[in-house]
């Protein structure tokens, strides 16, 4: 019934635990190998993944259509497992984009420093400053990722129903807890209005991955709003044409859809900028 999305600092135990509660719930898992899986199965290029995958980017990372592609591919992996209902996805910014589903419930597990340096000594066999070294470029390159895709500091705590420190509790007590307040939160009206705002969600992510990678057309900052049949495309086009060519396509793939454009032409845009 529920959609459970993790985030955890490094050495927080956020990955033992969102396992732990999969198992518990007998819901899918979707951590680090699951989801970059999808995000190639949908094109795009593995060689390139180290250089977005919750990493700070580097600066002509950060200036390449790749990044916009990737971004794409890491919205639809994730609505798409969401889709699938009864799960849990951990990290890359899936808290933020399931913000407003009913049936959805964000965690964030931290710990202290010093007990997380300690963590790492002994998973990993390392010197107290090589822990203390990943544990500082972990944060950096965490928050750098959310920073750069979705404007959003992982620090602040407002976007979590939970923030859980694993410092003193054990993985399989949390797991247990945050088991039992998906059963007795999500209800089926919850579960109901969440998923058909999933679908929806899904359909517009579709609809940005048909307009940019299978008909090239460059609109920037394209994203659309879907509302029950209504859907509205938004963006920037330099040209008027590329913005009818898009309610053309899509009018033509959902026609049991009411079409609207709200894509702006840049010479018009640029006159109230």
């Amino acid at each position: 019934m529920a959609i459970i999305t993790v985030s955890r600092q490094l050495a927080s135990l956020g990955d033992e635990v969102s396992e732990k509660i999969a198992e518990k719930l007998g819901y899918k898992f979707f951590g680090k190998k699951e989801l970059e899986k999808r995000i190639v199965s949908l094109g795009f290029p593995a060689a390139k993944l180290s250089k977005f995958d919750e990493r700070k980017l580097g600066f002509l990372a950060g200036l390449t259509s790749l990044r916009d592609e990737y971004l794409n591919h890491l919205m639809t992996a994730i609505l798409e497992a969401a889709s699938e209902n009864n799960c849990v996805i951990v990290g890359r910014g899936a808290f933020i984009l399931l913000k407003n589903i009913e049936n959805h419930i964000s965690c964030r597990f931290i710990a202290d420093e010093k007990l997380r340096r300690e963590r790492l000594q002994t998973s990993l066999s390392c010197t107290p400053k090589s822990a203390a070294k990943k544990i500082t470029e972990g944060e950096i390159q965490q928050k750098a990722f959310h920073k750069s895709f979705f404007n959003f500091d992982i620090n602040d705590p407002a976007m979590f129903d939970l923030i859980v420190n694993t410092a003193s509790l054990d993985v399989d007590s949390i797991a247990s807890s945050i088991a039992a307040l998906a059963k007795s939160y999500v209800t089926e009206q919850k579960e109901k209005i969440g998923m058909k705002k999933i679908e929806e969600l899904l359909i517009g992510q579709r609809i940005v991955n048909l307009l940019v990678f299978v008909y090239n057309l460059d609109i920037k900052f394209l994203h659309t709003s879907v509302d029950e049949r209504k859907i509205t495309l938004h963006g920037i086009a330099e040209a008027k044409s590329v913005a009818d060519k898009a309610f053309t396509i899509v009018s033509a793939e959902l026609p049991g859809f009411e079409i609207r454009s709200a894509i702006s032409v840049s010479r018009d845009f640029k006159a109230y900028s």
